[in-house]
């Protein structure tokens, strides 16, 4: 979706350029691009016509300010306009109840929302420092119940166990008492989903609603669901009061047009939004960052916030005062650079966040290929000894074939890596006492930059 929109917007906003104001021609001919864009993207048509209606009576007649021109200003408005129709800013989730507070979980089967779960359980424990209970009410998917005992320890919450036999009314109440003796503040209820709507789902969710009375009644709902999300939210707006939304699989999809529609069909704020399958891939949705990310202008803040939670400071601190004492940069601090980046989500994951000029420049790159290089470096200094890594001066010949045989690679990948190496260590011995200055200066004249892990 974000890559169709962006398109269109940069196309239509180079066809605007030059005039001095906003028109109806004008606006007609982005507004087409527009809709094409939203409507490929399998956002609701009622949907699409109330954006459309609203972008309009906002543009026309509008004067373009200082050095911004049509295009920009267009952009600009369509952005505040997308923004608006996602919930405007953030969501928070309310906790403000007497402890536990209920958190149920609705959705269709194959929404993911047993793995939200557990991802909402990781947040709010981390986030939000809360003692956290999970409770399983799917009583008829045979793994259901196993599946979330599964996810829970991975996000470091205590699981409530159920059985197959019981209710789902019954095991909610047994919980319930559970998390009051044991003092939790949060209690996450997964329910269960079908694959299709159905009264008989609807009954016993609305069942479950009435006697848990849960201050937070989240719908999950997969971002990729197109056209069928619709109907989905519709029939669950009539069943529950929904406080809440969470998108799921929104790194999967091009199209991903659930999320402009669920919000105006269901009236609920988007609170979450599922960002990959890994335990602490869940994030606060913020509508209008997201909005900046369709329109391809990336997600800085996001970008940094990824990169600030996956770096450990500590081991940058102590590469630093390294650096700094002149002592030795060796293929250990080399290594840690690799699984920091790693930890950061990999390149892929970096590229998404990154403005739409600057994610074209990059994608460049063969992202699978730098992927797997940064992998096989790692496999090469993991193949190495403690002393080689210290001192990689003494990898002769025959520990060259060693380090290659145990990594699975040519001995060719093994001199690459340590050229690779030679090269940052130069960096790093120019940025001692205060040479840095001086090495980026000279940087400018530099007609063979050393590359980073994974990118040469």
């Amino acid at each position: 979706m974000a890559s169709a929109l962006s398109e269109r917007l940069s196309r239509i906003v180079k066809e605007m350029r030059g005039q001095a104001r906003i028109t109806e021609s004008n606006v007609t001919d982005m507004m087409r691009e527009v809709r094409m864009a939203l409507l490929e993207a399998d956002v609701a048509l009622p949907v699409v016509r109330d954006f459309i209606a609203k972008v309009k009576e906002k543009a026309l007649g509008q004067e373009v300010v200082g050095s911004l021109t049509p295009g920009q200003a267009m952009v600009g408005i369509v952005n505040r306009e997308l923004a608006a129709l996602m919930g405007a800013g953030v969501a928070d989730i309310n906790l403000a109840a007497q402890p536990p507070a209920v958190i149920l979980m609705a959705g269709l089967q194959g929404a993911g929302k047993t793995t939200t779960t557990a991802k909402l359980a990781k947040h709010l424990i981390e986030k939000r420092k809360k003692k956290v209970l999970t409770v399983s009410g799917d009583v008829y998917r045979p793994a259901a119940i196993e599946q979330l005992k599964m996810v829970t320890a991975q996000a470091g919450a205590e699981w409530f166990p159920s059985t197959a036999d019981q209710k789902p009314v019954d095991i909610a109440r047994a919980a319930i008492d559970y998390a009051r003796k044991h003092y939790f503040d949060v209690l996450l209820v997964d329910t269960a989903g079908r694959l299709a709507i159905d009264e008989a789902l609807m009954r016993e969710i609305k069942e479950l609603h009435a006697a848990l009375d849960p201050v937070e009644t989240l719908f999950v709902v997969d971002a990729m669901q197109g056209q069928d999300a619709i109907n989905t939210a519709k029939a669950f707006k009539e069943a529950l009061p929904l406080t809440g939304i969470i998108l799921t699989k929104t790194d999967g999809d091009s199209r991903g047009g659930a999320a402009l529609s669920v919000r105006a069909i269901t009236g609920a704020p988007i609170k979450f939004a599922g960002i990959s399958e890994k335990i602490d891939g869940l994030e606060v949705f913020d509508a209008e960052r997201h909005a900046g990310r369709i329109l391809g202008m990336g997600d800085i803040v996001a970008l940094v916030e990824q990169v600030t939670a996956g770096v450990d400071m500590a081991a940058a601190q102590k590469l630093a005062a390294k650096v700094k004492s002149g002592e030795g940069f060796d293929l250990n601090d080399f290594l840690d650079q690799i699984r920091q980046m790693k930890q950061m989500g990999g390149l892929s994951s970096l590229m998404d966040k990154l403005p739409g000029a600057m994610a074209a420049k990059a994608s460049e790159v063969d992202m699978n290929r730098a992927e797997k290089d940064i992998k096989r470096k790692e496999g090469i200094i993991c193949s190495m000894t403690l002393k080689e890594r210290t001192r990689p001066d003494i990898i002769k010949a025959t520990r060259k074939r060693r380090i290659a045989a145990g990594a699975g690679v040519h001995v060719q990948e093994v001199n690459r890596l340590l050229k690779e190496f030679e090269q940052m260590q130069g960096m790093m011995k120019k940025m001692k006492g205060g040479g840095m200055m001086k090495m980026i200066k000279r940087m400018g004249g530099m007609k063979g930059m050393p590359k980073l892990p994974g990118m040469g």
